[in-house]
């Protein structure tokens, strides 16, 4: 199955045998193994990890020119996930993303991609200079998620847009839903362009057939992963795999090390190597049981009066063609509270802790770490709340339609980097937007910088405020102004 030896942990190695050494540090970080750490942090972490806490040297490789154990590393991973080469990210999934985006598209070259994205890919465009051209995801109007783009639409938009230079989608989305990849990828070459995924929740794909196909398996050409998002990694450490052909590798190499820092967390590094291993040698059998496990809530989740788990029938909607059953969204409307209100009640008298809300839906994510005490837990949590509930008069909270796509007149490079001024966000409608609206998470853009703002939009962030979502993307934290483009510099950029 694998050409590489996956029992091996290069890195990891490297980094025991720097401590069974017992090297005196005269390097950097200062708390050198910990002995200069506060106590009160060191007490509770104790100074293995701290040991391991280094800087680069030849014993334990470069990060930006690996020749080593990272070297090493990286192969396995590459090996392990069916790439040509792949690249460790200790700057997180957004950052990988933003290094595919600017490894593929430059300044004024055109890239599709899905409404529903995460500001990191919008971020991405900013710093690369192209120019985004938008597909429309379906909905599902019953729970009031976003699902994923259809071939079709991929098809059309790239038909109606022949210069473009990429085409990126994002599989599976934060509920779980996957499109049909290998169609896409098929009708994307067609172009003789590339395919870029944003495979952020899905890095566990790969290593079991019961979920759906994983982008580099699909034919992707470059696809980033949130290793610590399901599998066993630590938080900020992803991996970036890189397919040959469409892809140009070095460009690629050059990119993450631009935008990499160069003082990464060994930490981080050897948590990514070990996290390999553990999926190559043990993931179909630990994901296994996390499949089980989320079987056995989601049909507990839908006994419960008042509250509905989506599954396997969300298959039958458009957008929607495969779908991972880790994803645990708990639509609570029929209760008549907010995702925003079920998620405080769960954290501040349960004490336990989803992943995230949105209007109408709580997120719990099932990963290698839970087990059938905890999931017992949130599901006499979710009983108690509905029998309170539904003991009261309750009025149903309503679907409110996400705003349409708003004109777009500068890049949002242009804008964001333009002369701007703020005003209330109630008298912006009309003007062009120089920041991002968004409710966070999952961080999907209701506007982009170089749009122009709508009174659907004002008014859906309203309603989001008033449902106590965290809205966010200006530099006013209580989203009451917004910065636009002043009259000024849409004169210097049109004439």
């Amino acid at each position: 199955m694998y050409k590489l030896d996956q029992t091996q942990t290069p890195l990891f190695d490297a980094l025991m045998e720097y401590v069974d050494n017992n090297t005196i540090p005269f390097h950097v970080p200062g708390h050198k193994k910990g002995q200069g750490m506060s106590n009160k942090f060191k007490e509770f972490t104790g100074t293995n990890v701290l040991s391991i806490d280094v800087t680069v040297f030849k014993q334990v490789d470069s990060l930006h020119k690996p020749t080593g154990p990272i070297k090493a590393a990286q192969e396995l991973a590459a090996d392990a996930h069916n790439a040509d080469n792949t690249f460790f990210s200790i700057h997180g999934t957004s950052g990988a993303i933003q290094a595919m985006i600017m490894s593929v598209v430059g300044q004024g070259d055109k890239i599709i991609i899905p409404r529903n994205v995460h500001k990191s890919i919008t971020a991405g465009i900013i710093l690369s200079g192209a120019d985004p051209v938008y597909m429309h995801p379906e909905i599902d109007r019953r729970v009031g998620v976003a699902l994923n783009v259809t071939p079709e639409t991929v098809e059309k938009t790239l038909e109606q847009n022949r210069d473009a230079k990429a085409v990126l989608i994002v599989n599976p989305t934060y509920y779980g839903v996957s499109t049909d990849i290998e169609k896409i990828a098929e009708i994307v070459h067609s172009y003789g362009i590339p395919l870029i995924v944003d495979e952020a929740h899905g890095p566990h794909l790969h290593f079991n057939n019961k979920l759906p196909i994983c982008a580099m398996d699909a034919g992707a050409d470059i696809c980033a992963q949130s290793t610590h998002k399901i599998v066993g990694s630590l938080t900020q450490s992803s991996l970036l795999h890189v397919r040959k052909g469409l892809v140009d590798v070095n460009r690629v190499k050059t990119v993450m090390s631009l935008l990499q820092t160069t003082s990464p967390s060994y930490i981080l590094l050897a948590s990514l190597d070990v996290a390999r291993q553990q999926m190559a040698l043990e993931g179909k059998e630990l994901l296994d049981t996390t499949i089980d496990l989320s079987k056995y809530a989601r049909e507990k989740i839908n006994a419960i009066q008042g509250l509905y788990c989506f599954g396997e029938e969300v298959l039958e909607k458009e957008g929607a063609y495969a779908f991972d059953p880790t994803k645990i969204t708990i639509n609570c409307r029929d209760l008549g509270l907010s995702g925003y209100d079920l998620e405080r009640t769960l954290a501040e008298k349960y004490f336990i802790q989803p992943e995230m809300s949105d209007l109408y839906n709580v997120l719990c994510v099932f990963s290698l770490g839970d087990t059938r005490e905890k999931v017992d837990a949130l599901l006499h949590a979710l009983e108690e709340i509905s029998a309170e509930m539904c003991c009261k008069l309750i009025k149903k909270t309503e679907i409110l339609d996400v705003p349409s796509i708003p004109e777009s007149v500068l890049t949002p490079r242009d804008a964001f980097n333009s002369m701007t001024i703020a005003v209330p966000i109630e008298d912006s409608i009309g003007l062009i937007s120089a920041e991002f609206l968004m409710a966070y998470p999952p961080g999907i853009p209701i506007l982009c910088p170089g749009e122009i703002i709508t009174s659907e939009i004002v008014n859906y962030v309203k309603a989001l405020k008033e449902a106590n979502l965290y809205v966010q993307g200006t530099e006013d934290p209580e989203v009451a102004k917004i910065k636009i483009v002043s009259d000024l510099q849409i004169m210097n950029i049109t004439a």
